[in-house]
């Protein structure tokens, strides 16, 4: 059989049989016809490779550039194109030699991949992306008057699971461009010099197929920045892909004959911007940079309602109750809920089938006996379902380290009814009504700096502030980062507290932000934290009151077996418990429920009270406490800016 005929037979099957595999074809061949059966195999796929890859790149060149870009409503056409675009991920040699990866695209993937309308939480960039990045691509031709070039580069961050790598596929989808998707790592080698050529095959074969799009996922293991680089090898990649996104690769030889250039669209994603060379960051390679922040209330209800749009759910499904029990949840954290939510749901059903058809003679009946219609079309996950999978589910954020939603309230913490009133005035109610404080104009992004002796509660005034308002709550230690610089020892933690008034008060308004601080130790912080607009708003928190005892005697009691006949609020007036903060009178009930346990009691008694008072004594000193009242009543008077002396030395603390 002559190279015509063989070529003659790669085409029909190319263009009859939409068969787009190499490996595909050349089975096909050998099976049907016998004298390339008796080849060698290498050397028959390769020159069976060249020849698709010739009939390929000539059904290109013939279709003009308008067919090329039509609109994605003409599906037929699309499906085509994007056939014979994908195959040519497999056009070019495979490289399966020490050091050297296969750079593939699964083009079914791409096809009933997503596309915009699977993506929640994130319209307003997708409405960027419709104007500055598919609008180009449908009309190229009314870009060339104006001097515009479209976008060469997308720069894809934000925290793991929020969606860098769907939208990069959407974004293809939606252009029906072909889509070369590589994890960085697989362009990496050991191989001198093999990293390289990788970085530029991948390129060359997304520019045979311009218009087209590279898909760079983790992008900064790669490309870090060079005067960071251990290797020569890390700053050469990164040399190497600042030169290809420069420039078309030298063997484009019709660029300068097309009145379109050919487009190829660099997408790259990563957790970690600010590792990247600056040189990537520049325009004319990644022009655009897109933040996909944790989802918002409103934006986690966009998502659930997408995830739940083609799924049995119950009447009492409630997406905005979902929303609000799900703090620290991104989209890929959703998704893992509403699976294991249907999980829960099937066996659920299991258990109530398995009761009603297992007997002795066969305790697996259930396993086999038929579903009918009727019975699968009532399977459904309830918001009960749901919420039980919520708490199974771990998100993102506390896998990194940071708390969610206290399950503290107001009612644990006891007392102090005037810093509620202030809270609920600026941080609660503006979180949970913002529509309403932002109709007014208002912008409560006042922070707070709670001081007071240790153990009166002042880190769980924060937490109960954040669960009221069902915030997410990041807890850190005030006192490290905020030594008054020009002290001795200060310069050590002077730019960690710089940035930190950047943050507090930069340039961008905080949105959806509050910050408290809390320190017992109020004379060593910067004087200019506590301006207005960073920590200006000054709250002491004093030893509680006689009053104040008795209700957080009440809240600690809750979460032990108190004796009905014991008075909590008569027995935290008693002068025996002055000077006993709110970590003191914790003590004190925990003293007292042991006592209990070993006098072999039902609940505690005022007895075990008694008992319990004798061994637990004030952690606040009576200097200690006139040292915190004085500096309360200077910032009373103004004198926030003055300095106190006559603190307790530290044996007192």
């Amino acid at each position: 059989m002559t190279h015509r005929r063989l070529s003659y037979e790669i085409e029909a099957l190319y263009k009859k049989k939409n068969m787009t595999n190499v490996d595909e074809i050349v089975d096909h061949l050998r099976s049907n016809f016998p004298e390339y059966n008796r080849q060698k195999h290498q050397p028959f796929r390769r020159h069976v490779q060249q020849r698709l890859g010739q009939i390929v790149k000539s059904t290109w060149t013939d279709e003009p550039p308008n067919k090329r870009l039509k609109t994605h409503d003409n599906k037929s056409e699309s499906k085509q194109r994007n056939s014979s675009t994908a195959t040519c991920s497999n056009v070019d040699e495979d490289k399966s030699s020490a050091g050297e990866s296969k750079i593939d695209i699964d083009h079914q993937k791409m096809i009933n991949g997503p596309r915009f309308r699977d993506l929640g939480g994130m319209n307003q960039v997708l409405e960027e992306l419709k104007i500055k990045v598919l609008f180009p691509i449908f009309h190229p031709h009314l870009y060339q008057p104006l001097g515009l070039r479209p976008i060469s580069g997308i720069l894809l961050h934000g925290p793991p699971g929020c969606g860098k790598t769907m939208l990069a596929r959407a974004i293809a989808n939606e252009s029906e461009l072909p889509i070369y998707e590589i994890s960085a790592t697989q362009l990496v080698s050991g191989v001198s010099g093999a990293s390289e050529e990788n970085i530029r095959n991948l390129f060359s074969k997304a520019y045979r197929t311009a218009p087209s799009i590279v898909f760079i996922d983790e992008i900064d293991s790669i490309a870090s920045k060079r005067e960071n680089a251990q290797s020569s090898m890390e700053r050469r990649i990164v040399t190497q892909l600042l030169s290809c996104m420069d420039q078309p690769p030298r063997y484009y030889k019709d660029i300068d004959s097309l009145s379109i250039p050919p487009y190829v669209l660099v997408i790259a994603a990563t957790n970690r911007p600010d590792a990247l060379d600056p040189a990537l960051r520049r325009p004319g390679r990644f022009d655009r940079e897109i933040l996909l922040p944790s989802p918002d209330h409103n934006a986690k209800v966009e998502i659930l309602s997408v995830l739940t749009s083609k799924l049995q759910v119950g009447n009492d499904f409630d997406l905005s109750k979902l929303a609000r029990c799900t703090p620290g949840f991104v989209g890929a954290d959703l998704a893992a809920l509403v699976h294991e939510a249907g999980m829960l749901s099937m066996e659920r059903n299991i258990k109530m089938r398995k009761s009603e058809l297992s007997n002795e003679e066969d305790p697996d009946a259930w396993l086999r006996h038929p579903w009918t219609t009727e019975e699968s079309g009532k399977l459904h996950i309830t918001m009960g379902d749901v919420e039980e999978a919520a708490s199974m589910v771990q998100p993102s954020s506390k896998r990194e380290g940071f708390n969610c939603i206290p399950v503290v309230k107001w009612e644990d913490v006891g007392g102090l009814d005037s810093l509620r009133k202030k809270f609920e005035r600026y941080i609660i109610r503006p979180i949970k009504n913002p529509e309403l404080y932002k109709q007014f104009g208002l912008h409560c992004g006042k922070g707070f700096l709670l001081d007071g002796p240790p153990g009166c509660g002042k880190t769980l005034i924060a937490m109960a502030v954040a669960g009221e308002a069902g915030a997410n709550f990041i807890h850190i230690k005030v006192d490290g980062l905020t030594t008054e610089r020009g002290q001795q020892g200060g310069w050590v933690v002077e730019r960690l507290l710089n940035q930190l008034l950047v943050e507090l008060d930069g340039a961008e308004q905080r949105s959806g932000v509050y910050v408290i601080g809390a320190t017992n130790r109020p004379e060593v912080i910067d004087r200019a934290l506590l301006r207005p607009g960073r920590l200006g708003e000054l709250l002491h928190v004093p030893l509680p009151s006689p009053d104040d005892r008795g209700l957080i005697l009440q809240a600690l009691a809750k979460k032990k077996p108190v004796d009905t006949t014991v008075d909590l609020v008569a027995f935290g007036k008693d002068d025996s418990c002055n000077s006993l903060s709110g970590a003191d009178l914790a003590a004190l009930m925990d003293e007292a429920a042991m006592i209990a346990v070993e006098d072999e009691s039902q609940g505690v008694t005022a007895e075990h009270l008694e008992l319990a008072l004798k061994k637990v004594h004030p952690s606040v000193s009576v200097e200690q406490d006139k040292f915190y009242r004085r500096w309360a009543r200077q910032q009373d008077r103004g004198g926030r800016h003055g300095s106190l002396r006559g603190r307790p030395s530290s044996r007192h603390l």
